[in-house]
């Protein structure tokens, strides 16, 4: 059985959209039956016709899908809803989605600001409907492993972290020139409070906190606008603390010229190491006081069940970051699924980043631009 899906956002010309899109077909979960890709009528109808549509259900805008779906039978209607418009328009869509009976797949950062997503929160666990924020980077099976090797307590106590996310792209002064994605995403009435740190910070910080299973209680940032003219930081950098008393080292940048999504994460803890890259995101490095480091491959059979359950080619064939979003969205399915069923989801499939991520995200953005603003050296993480 496939589970419906409705899409809002994501029309033609979007780059986000059709990454879910084909993540939610890998393996085939989902069916996408409606949509409201844009808030123009017309643009609207010719993505959903491009994408195989009907025209009764391409919808004009997201207020339309959602009543009129609801009016369908039971066995119609669509079930769960990704939503991958632009931050400003992430809250709205995901509380009328939730209140109405959907289960929701939401593109990051979770809301607008830190005030939205605790609202959010409320709204979730008050709707019993399940919901996923899609931190893409979680979803690499040596990710996981790296999690269960550090839950497993193989490197010890952790001490040090340090994650990293450069890319070069807004190098120039891109949102003067008509593009689309510089122009929202450096717009602080469609983006928030931060640029480079809420596009992809957060991603950093959501990968720390996953991998490393702690929790940041204190920051103290260095944010900056490198480009002349742009409204929101384009570079930046925290020193955090954990609540184990690690340390850690956080930077993003989109003025890195010639660096292209570089993402990736040492942790070193009492007894050794490990450290990802997305370059390379089949080998995970596992490091050790007393002997060679290893190069842990996936697909290998001495990995953990996370891992594997994540995989799905033979060790050596690479899996890459459409294959890690779509991890997102099958264990979604699986865990609606089993709820369908009556059943338990299981662990491995309960594995998807949900509302608290977002919450913490969120807290992260407001967090690190107060503390790079502040002239304290250390400031308490607060939600």
């Amino acid at each position: 059985m496939k589970l419906r899906l409705g899409m809002i956002g994501g029309g033609q010309g979007a780059f986000i959209g059709a990454v879910h899109r084909i993540a939610a077909r890998i393996d085939g979960e989902y069916e996408l039956v409606c949509g409201a890709f844009s808030s123009n009528a017309e643009k609207s109808q010719a993505s959903g016709l491009l994408l195989g549509l009907p025209a009764s259900r391409s919808y004009s805008s997201y207020q339309e899908l959602i009543e009129k779906e609801k009016q369908l039978p039971e066995n119609e209607r669509v079930q769960v809803i990704s939503i991958v418009t632009p931050n400003h328009v992430h809250f709205a869509p995901t509380k009328m989605a939730l209140e109405n009976g959907f289960h929701v797949v939401l593109d990051k950062p979770m809301t607008f600001s830190l005030e939205e997503a605790k609202e959010l929160e409320k709204i979730v666990n008050a709707s019993g409907k399940l919901f996923c924020l899609t931190h893409t980077y979680t979803g690499y099976p040596m990710v996981k492993e790296a999690k269960q090797l550090i839950k497993a307590g193989a490197i010890g106590r952790v001490r040090k972290v340090y994650v990293e996310y450069p890319q070069g792209w807004l190098s120039s002064f891109l949102e003067g020139e008509d593009n689309k994605q510089a122009s929202w995403r450096t717009d602080p009435g469609k983006s928030g409070i931060a640029g480079a740190m809420g596009d992809i910070g957060t991603h950093a910080f959501n990968l720390a906190e996953y991998v490393t299973g702690l929790q940041v209680t204190k920051i103290c940032a260095d944010i900056n606008i490198v480009v002349e003219g742009r409204k929101l930081d384009d570079d930046g950098a925290a020193l955090l603390k954990f609540n184990n008393g690690a340390s850690g080292v956080l930077t993003a940048t989109q003025i890195a010229a010639g660096e292209e999504n570089n993402v990736k994460i040492r942790v070193y803890g009492e007894k050794g190491g490990l450290e990802w890259h997305q370059s390379d995101a089949n080998s995970l490095t596992v490091m050790y006081l007393d002997k060679p480091a290893e190069t842990w491959r996936t697909g290998g059979g001495y990995t953990s069940s996370f891992a594997q359950h994540n995989t799905r080619t033979p060790a050596g064939h690479p899996e890459g970051y459409l294959e890690a979003f779509a991890n997102l969205y099958r264990n979604f399915a699986l865990t609606v699924k089993a709820g369908l069923a009556g059943k338990e989801a299981t662990p491995e499939e309960l594995d998807f980043p949900g509302i608290e991520e977002g919450v913490r995200g969120m807290a992260f953005i407001e967090n690190v631009i107060a503390s790079g603003k502040s002239d304290a050296k250390w400031t308490d993480f607060t939600i």
